[in-house]
C-alpha cells in the first residue's frame, strides 16, 4: 500500500488528510481525522474505512510525515561515498538530526538560503518505524518498520564542513524533502537490494543500490534503539551513495532554478525545483 498526506487543492480550507494511492492517478481519503503519525500509532491503514477519491492532478501531496518524533539521518554509509568524501570508513554509524522544520513534500520548492553557496542533493532509502522500539534485537529489528519513503538529505556544505559538528548545515528549514509517500513494509520484500538515483536537470548524478549500504537496516534499528527509544513514526535515513556535488570534479552546487528527482525501485520518484530566498 502506498499512503499519502495530502490536501484538495480546491477546498477553501485545505485540511491536511491520510489517503491511500490507487493504482497511477487515484488518491483514495481514509477515514480518519488524523495524521499519518497517528495512523502509524494506532496500527496501520489497513482497519480504516475508504471515503471520496480524488485525481492525482487535483491534490497537493505533503510530506507523508509531517510530526515525526525523530528524524535520525546517517551520514557516511555507502563506501564509495566516504572514499569521494576523503573520509574514512566509519567504524559505527556517523548520526546528525533533522527536523520538522526541514521536511517539504514532492514537488514543493527548496529554499537556498542567501548565506549557502555550496547547496548538495542527497539522495537517500528513509526507513518509517511503526512501533515502539527500545533494545530491539537484530534479528527482530525489521518487525518494528511501518513502511519506506525517499529523502532528499540536501546540506549547505559550506556550513556543514566549517563548523565543528552537521547540525546547523543539514537542519536547514526545508532541506529534507520527502515523499512521494509511504510505501507499506509489505510491499518491499527486499529493502537491502533497492535501485537508488539522483537526476539533476535530467542528467544522472547518482546511481548504486542500497545492497551497497555499509551499516543495513536491521542493524542502524537495533543500534539506534539501544539508546534511544524509536517510536512510531520515526523516520531513519539510511544514507546517500557516490555521486554528490560536493565530489564531483568539478564540484556541482545546486542553484536557483535547478530541479532534482530522487528516485528508489520500488518507492518511486520525488521531485522538487530549488529557489532563491527572497529577503
Amino acid at each position: 500500500m502506498k499512503l499519502v498526506q495530502f490536501y484538495v487543492r480546491q477546498d477553501p480550507d485545505r485540511k491536511p488528510r491520510v489517503g491511500a494511492v490507487n493504482g497511477e492517478s487515484e488518491i483514495v481519503a481514509l477515514k480518519t481525522e488524523g495524521t499519518m503519525r497517528d495512523v502509524i500509532e494506532a496500527g496501520g491503514a489497513s482497519d480504516l474505512g475508504k471515503g471520496d477519491s480524488h485525481r492525482l492532478e487535483d491534490v497537493k501531496l505533503l510530506s507523508p510525515l509531517t510530526n515525526p518524533d525523530k528524524i535520525i539521518c546517517i551520514g557516511l554509509n555507502y563506501h564509495d561515498h566516504v572514499i569521494e568524501s576523503n573520509m574514512q570508513v566509519p567504524k559505527v554509524p556517523v548520526l546528525f538530526p533533522k527536523y520538522n522544520n526541514c521536511l517539504l513534500g514532492h514537488d514543493d520548492e527548496v529554499t537556498i538560503p542567501a548565506e549557502v553557496e555550496q547547496c548538495d542533493y542527497e539522495v537517500e532509502l528513509a526507513v518509517v518505524i511503526g512501533k515502539t522500539a527500545k533494545r530491539v534485537p537484530l534479528e527482530s529489528a525489521m518487525d518494528y518498520v511501518f513502511g519506506y519513503t525517499i529523502l532528499n538529505d540536501v546540506s549547505a556544505r559550506d556550513i556543514q564542513l566549517n563548523e565543528p559538528q552537521w547540525t546547523r548545515g543539514k537542519a536547514i528549514d526545508g532541506f529534507a524533502p520527502t515523499g512521494p509517500w509511504i510505501v507499506t513494509a509489505d510491499e518491499l520484500a527486499d529493502p537491502g537490494n533497492l535501485g537508488i538515483s539522483l537526476t539533476l536537470n535530467g542528467e544522472t548524478m547518482q546511481n548504486s543500490n542500497t545492497k551497497e549500504l555499509i551499516f543495513n537496516i536491521p542493524y542502524l534499528i537495533s543500534f539506534l534503539s539501544n539508546t534511544m527509544t524509536l517510536q512510531p513514526g520515526d523516520i531513519i535515513s539510511t544514507g546517500t551513495p557516490p555521486g554528490v556535488g560536493m565530489g564531483r570534479k568539478p564540484q556541482v552546487w545546486l542553484k536557483p532554478g535547478d530541479v532534482v528527482e530522487a528516485t528508489v525501485e520500488g518507492i518511486g520518484t520525488l521531485r522538487n525545483a530549488f529557489a532563491a530566498e527572497r529577503i
